[in-house]
C-alpha cells in the first residue's frame, strides 16, 4: 500500500529535543496541572498530523504497559479513559476489573518517528479506581504523592538520576528463545570501553543515545561495560518521579532500538555465568532553596551530617528492602562478590562491593549512589523505597552501622521472608499492596530452585540448572 497519502508527524530530531526540553522544564518549574492540560489539549487539536496518544502505565512488577488512543477520542474522553486491571498482575480481580487512567499533561513526550512511528506522542497516566481516588497498586502515584509532600512540608526536591546496565544479544527476542537456544550470542566481546565504531554494540549505543537525546535525557556518557556486549548509557538527573518514568524510557528506546537492529536488548541482573551482571545504580541527592543538602566541603567524604543520615536509614533497612531492589530470582544470581557486586550492607567511598556508595562530587553533584539494585526492579518502588527510607526511617543503633560485616540475602527465599516480616515495607506499602507484591514474588520462587550458587561441580548439572533457570525467569 503507497504510503504517500498519510501524513503522520514527523519531526527532525532537533526540533524533538527542543520540544521535549521545554516540556522537561515545565516538569521542574511545577506548572500547574490544569495549565498543562490545557496548553497540550490545545496542542493536540492544532496538530492535525498526530492521530494517537500512547499512555504508559507500570504495574506493581515494574512491567510497562501502553494503551494507544485515538487523538480526537481521547481529546474528548480524557476524562474517562478506562481499562480491564483484571489483566495486570498484581492489580485487580476479574470481578472488579475495570480501572481509569488519567494523562500526567507533565509527562509529555515526542518521540522520534523512525523508532516509534510517525503521528505518536507518549504520556504517562496515574491510575485511579472505580470512585475517583488513586489506585492503591500505583506504585508511581504513590511515589509521586510522596515526592509532592516533601516539596510541600519541607522544601525537599527529589533527586535522581540511574546507571543502568544491560546486555545486548544476537538476534530479536533470545530471551524468549533461550530454551531452544541454550545460549546468549554475544555481539560484542570488546569489553571495559573498548567498541570499534560500526560494530554492532558501538551501533546500537549510538542509535539508543540520539533517541535519549532527542527525547530530553540530557545524556552524559556512553560506553561498553566490563562483561562482553555489555552497556552503559548515562543521562542526567531529574526529580524522583521523573527520574522513575526515564528508567522505563530507557529500556523502552534500547528494547526497541536493539529490535530494529535484530538484536535483544536484555536487562537480566545475571544473564550469562562466569562475567559481571548488570545493575541499575540509583543515584540520589535532595536539595532545597536550589542547594544540595548533602554536599558539605567539611564533611566526611564531602558528605554532609543530613547525608549520612540518609545513608544510616538506608543501611538499617538494608535486609528489608532487598526483595525491592532485586525483585527476581535471577537478582540474586548477579549479588556474587566475585563479580563486583554490591553484596555487604555497608558504605564506602572507594568499595564497589558496598551497598551504598559515596561517589566523588562537588556542591552541584554531591549524591549517595545505592549499588545493590537490579534493572528489572520496579523503579517507582525503588524510588519510593530510597528517599522514604532514607528521609523518615529509623537509624539502627548497631555500633559502626557503616563498616558492619552484613551482607544481603543471597537468595529470593531469604529475601521474601526478610520483606515479610518487616514492618517498614507495611509502613512503604501499606498491608494490602505489600502481600500482593509478596504473593507475586513467592509465585515465581516458588518455580524455581532454592540454592542459586554461582559455581555447579558437575559441568552438565551447571548446563541444566542455567538452562532451567533462563526458562523459567522469562516465564515470569
Amino acid at each position: 500500500m503507497t504510503t504517500n497519502l498519510r501524513d503522520f508527524l514527523e519531526l527532525p530530531y532537533g526540533e524533538l529535543e527542543e520540544l521535549n526540553l521545554a516540556a522537561k522544564q515545565d516538569r521542574k518549574n511545577r506548572v500547574a496541572m490544569h495549565e498543562l492540560q490545557e496548553r497540550r489539549i490545545k496542542y493536540l487539536a492544532d496538530e492535525k498530523r498526530i492521530k494517537a496518544v500512547t499512555v504508559m502505565f507500570s504495574d506493581l512488577e515494574g512491567r510497562l504497559h501502553m494503551l494507544d488512543y485515538d487523538k480526537k477520542f481521547l481529546i474528548k474522553s480524557s476524562d474517562n479513559l478506562t481499562f480491564d486491571g483484571s489483566s495486570i498482575r498484581g492489580f485487580t480481580l476479574q470481578k472488579e476489573s475495570d480501572l481509569r487512567l488519567f494523562i500526567d499533561w507533565g509527562a509529555f513526550y515526542w518521540t522520534p518517528s523512525d523508532v516509534f512511528g510517525p503521528g505518536k506522542v507518549l504520556a504517562f497516566g496515574d491510575v485511579i479506581d472505580k470512585d475517583g481516588s488513586p489506585f492503591t497498586a500505583d506504585i508511581r502515584g504513590m511515589l509521586k504523592k510522596f515526592s509532592s509532600e516533601q516539596f510541600e512540608k519541607n522544601g525537599y526536591t527529589l533527586n535522581a538520576a540511574n546507571e543502568i546496565e544491560g546486555f545486548v544479544f544476537a538476534g530479536e527476542d533470545a530471551e524468549q528463545h533461550f530454551h531452544q537456544t541454550h545460549k546468549f550470542e554475544y555481539v560484542n566481546t570488546g569489553g571495559y570501553y573498548h567498541s570499534l565504531p560500526g560494530d554492532p554494540l558501538r551501533t546500537f549505543i549510538d542509535t539508543v543515545a540520539e533517541v535519549q537525546r532527542a527525547m530530553g535525557f540530557e545524556n552524559e556518557k556512553d560506553h561498553p561495560e566490563v562483561a562482553p556486549s555489555q552497556f552503559e548509557i548515562n543521562y542526567g538527573y531529574g526529580e524522583a518521579t521523573a527520574g522513575a518514568d526515564t528508567i522505563q524510557l530507557y529500556k523502552l528506546i534500547c528494547r526497541q532500538v536493539a529490535t530494529n537492529l535484530g538484536m535483544t536488548a536484555s536487562f537480566l541482573p545475571k544473564p550469562v555465568v562466569g562475567v559481571n551482571g548488570s545493575g541499575m545504580h540509583t543515584n540520589v541527592s535532595v536539595s532545597k532553596d536550589g542547594k544540595n543538602i548533602f554536599w558539605d566541603p567539611a564533611g566526611d567524604e564531602k558528605l554532609s551530617e543530613f547525608g549520612w543520615s540518609f545513608i544510616d536509614r538506608i543501611l538499617t533497612r538494608g535486609r528489608d528492602t532487598c526483595l525491592i531492589f532485586n525483585a527476581s530470582v535471577n537478582a540474586y544470581r548477579r549479588l556474587d562478590p566475585h563479580f563486583e557486586a554490591p553484596n555487604q550492607i555497608k558504605a564506602s567511598a572507594v568499595d564497589r562491593g558496598s551497598m551504598v556508595r559515596v561517589p566523588i562530587g562537588n556542591e552541584r553533584s554531591a549524591r549517595v549512589e545505592v549499588r545493590s539494585v537490579g534493572p528489572d526492579a520496579n523503579p517507582y518502588m525503588v524510588m519510593l523505597s530510597v528517599f522514604k527510607t532514607g528521609l523518615e526511617g529509623t537509624i539502627s543503633a548497631d555500633v559502626n552501622l557503616r563498616q558492619a560485616e552484613n551482607y544481603l540475602p543471597d537468595n529470593v527465599y531469604d529475601a521474601l521472608a526478610d520483606f515479610r516480616a518487616s514492618d517498614w515495607t507495611t509502613t512503604l506499602f501499606g498491608e494490602d499492596v505489600k502481600g500482593r507484591y509478596g504473593d507475586l514474588k513467592q509465585a515465581a520462587a516458588d518455580r524455581c530452585p532454592r540454592l542459586l550458587g554461582t559455581f555447579v561441580k558437575s559441568e552438565e548439572v551447571q548446563y541444566h540448572h542455567e538452562v532451567y533457570n533462563q526458562f523459567l525467569w522469562n516465564l515470569f
